[in-house]
């Protein structure tokens, strides 16, 4: 019998998982082996130009791994969803500050009904491990900034881990290629009252590599982005 109230309603959705990686070898290797094949029915890996074995090790094992075309956050998430297959999209980073053990929780709300599901730093005692003085006030400020200016009520707004509908881009017409991707599109799902749910998700420590979060460049970034959404709505 066909649900009423939603058509995403559906136990036998499929799963994919994308991957963000750029120059994350010591993350992979730790990470990877926990991600359960049972978890996903498609892997794809978009890698930003790793030079540290990363594409070696992806292809050692078997994982789907393409380069993106340019730089950007934004490219590689956009890039990423023409390649999905599956009804559900996790997106997921193999660099330790994502939970592996989360993902199956991710696609169970999804599963549920929601459009969006954010694993929430900041949900319920969650806490992230990789948080300086700079990043945390940014993060809370951004998210407070994105509930009064949208309407919505989520406790975590900036952080990559979150399960979407593969339809989503066409859906809200994504289209920036730059880090604030997670933001234009929390921004317009409120706009078009989308189910956006939250789970509350520990950030450890990133595992090896740099992190690529530039607080005053990210900040200008994200910034931008709100204001042009709040002033512009033509999707």
């Amino acid at each position: 019998m066909k649900d009423c109230c939603n058509e995403y309603v559906k136990k036998n959705e499929t799963v994919t998982l994308i991957l963000f990686t750029l120059n994350e070898i010591d993350g992979m290797r730790a990470i990877m082996p926990q991600i359960k094949k049972e978890w996903y029915d498609q892997l794809i890996i978009v890698d930003g130009g790793s030079t540290d074995g990363t594409v070696e090790y992806a292809n050692e094992h078997g994982y789907y791994i393409f380069q993106q075309s340019k730089p950007g956050a934004g490219v590689a998430f956009l890039e990423s969803m023409s390649k999905a297959t599956g009804d559900i999209v996790v997106i997921f980073s193999p660099d330790g500050n994502s939970l592996p053990e989360r993902i199956p929780d991710v696609v169970k709300r999804m599963k549920d009904g929601l459009d969006i599901v954010i694993v929430s730093r900041y949900l319920n005692g969650a806490k992230s491990y990789d948080d300086d003085i700079v990043t945390a006030f940014g993060n809370w400020m951004f998210t407070t900034i994105i509930n009064l200016l949208f309407g919505l009520h989520v406790t975590d707004s900036l952080v990559m881990y979150r399960g979407m509908r593969s339809d989503i881009v066409e859906r809200l017409k994504i289209d920036t290629s730059t880090v604030s991707w997670g933001t234009q599109l929390l921004a317009r799902a409120a706009r078009k009252h989308l189910k956006i749910g939250e789970l509350p998700g520990d950030e450890p420590a990133r595992i090896g590599g740099v992190r690529k979060m530039q607080p005053l460049r990210n900040g200008l970034a994200e910034l931008t982005m709100i204001v042009k959404e709040f002033f512009t709505w033509d999707y």
